[in-house]
């Protein structure tokens, strides 16, 4: 179905300058190129778009002809990046299905899993060779005209998401998909179609053979985007969260606590992102595997070791298990840990390590995990109100502040009971005992 201007409501002043720039200038080289994808449909659905592809019948080689300052990434997907600046406009060329392939330029795993995908094709295979339909509208900024062969615009009216062919073998074919329909679902407030709802349950384990760098990137796509919330109620739905976080999943529903904090986690950061306020990952995952790490700690306390060393193990344990679903870079696991240290100095206050603390980089990270804390229901005396008030407090007021609380802490410690000394035996060597009574 070819929609023209009159048709729809995709309008020039919301489109990318030049994702339009891209598209005008492979027109002009003879090729055909349209803006497809999240730009076209938030556009649709009078939302402001923030992504914008091209596809075009170019090969990335003529792509890259065309644009000289472009160039070609990626080995399971061939992509051309045109950079306008800080933009980068994303350039793929029309796909085939990996059925009609060359060996060498379609394989699959033995799962199904598409290991390399550079098959080419024409406009309508390429729509759908696409995820959802409401990702498969194309638009053309030279005539204004909307192409659409999987009936999107009639799932955007009716706020439905669908995936394009058999969900089972699409879902097999890239299992990221199962978490991208939970996450449109979610962001969008659309209804999963239930086709594509179906598998989803049963289907969830073949993201375990999906690469940790790639699902890394996933959850900061699903936490990030604005509606961490429902997009965390979404994921539990369809149980994908214990994919991503098999550490802390089973722990959730352990306690009011443990629920109360995840939700807020999601809550505090769609809040943050709305101030446009900066969200680091580093903070999010502390907070997923917060509760592993205290489930930790204490099963090697129960085995006897120090406080100490079982809170290093644990941190080191933790890590590492998760590393095993997800990659964590260094840049994030680094603050993770520090967030966590901080908490026992920031729970006791013990004295002049205050001063310390509050200069520490990640003092105001681990500040408002320790509210976060508080909010879900632990109880550190006041702890939270009273850094709110240290660290803007001036010098005077803070030692004023460490003395009174020393004062406090001092008084409120149990006395110990004075220890009874034992008589001392005499060692001596000789017998100072009185003489026996004589007979």
């Amino acid at each position: 179905m070819t929609a023209t201007r009159s048709d729809h409501h995709v309008s020039l002043h919301g489109l990318s300058p030049n994702a339009v720039k891209v598209c005008q200038s492979l027109q002009q080289a003879g090729y055909q190129a349209y803006i497809v994808g999240g730009g076209v449909r938030d556009s649709l659905l009078e939302a402001k778009p923030k992504d914008f592809d091209v596809a075009t019948d170019a090969t990335p080689e003529q792509v890259r002809q065309v644009f000289r300052s472009s160039r070609i990434i990626g080995r399971r997907f061939k992509i051309v990046h045109v950079r306008f600046g800080r933009e980068i406009i994303e350039v793929t060329t029309f796909r085939g299905s990996h059925q009609t392939g060359k060996p060498h330029n379609a394989v699959q795993s033995e799962q199904g899993l598409l290991l390399r995908d550079n098959v080419y094709g024409d406009l309508e295979s390429d729509a759908l060779r696409r995820d959802f339909t409401i990702n498969a509208l194309y638009y053309d900024p030279i005539s204004e005209t909307l192409i659409d062969f999987t009936h999107g615009l009639e799932d955007i009216k009716s706020r439905t998401l669908r995936i394009i062919g058999n969900a089972s073998d699409r879902y097999r074919e890239d299992p990221v998909r199962m978490l991208r329909a939970a996450r449109f679902a979610a962001k969008l407030a659309f209804k999963l179609e239930p086709a594509t709802a179906q598998p989803i349950l049963s289907l969830g384990e073949l993201l375990d053979h999906i690469p940790a760098a790639r699902l890394f990137e996933e959850v900061l796509k699903l936490m990030l985007g604005g509606s961490a919330t429902a997009t965390y109620n979404s994921l539990r739905e369809y149980n994908l969260l214990t994919h991503l976080f098999p550490g802390a999943t089973p722990l959730i529903n352990d306690s009011e606590f443990n629920q109360k904090m995840i939700e807020l986690v999601c809550v505090n950061t769609d809040k943050r992102i709305r101030q446009g306020k900066r969200v680091t990952p580093a903070f999010i995952f502390a907070v997923f595997l917060w509760l592993p790490l205290q489930a930790e700690i204490k099963r090697l306390l129960a085995e006897g070791m120090k406080i100490g060393d079982a809170r290093n193990a644990a941190v080191a344990s933790v890590i590492s298990q998760q590393l095993t679903r997800t990659s964590i870079p260094k840049r994030f696991t680094l603050p993770m840990r520090d967030i966590w240290y901080l908490q026992h100095v920031l729970a006791t206050r013990p004295g002049k390590r205050c001063f310390g603390a509050l200069e520490h980089q990640r003092f105001r990270a681990a500040y408002d995990f320790l509210l976060l804390r508080e909010d879900a229901g632990e109880d550190f005396n006041g702890a939270g109100r009273w850094w709110t008030e240290f660290q803007f407090a001036d010098e005077a007021h803070q030692q004023t502040m460490v003395e009174t609380l020393n004062t406090q802490q001092t008084s409120n410690k149990p006395k110990r009971k004075p220890r009874r000394r034992k008589p001392k035996k005499d060692h001596s060597t000789h017998d100072n005992s009185p003489p026996p009574a004589s007979d």
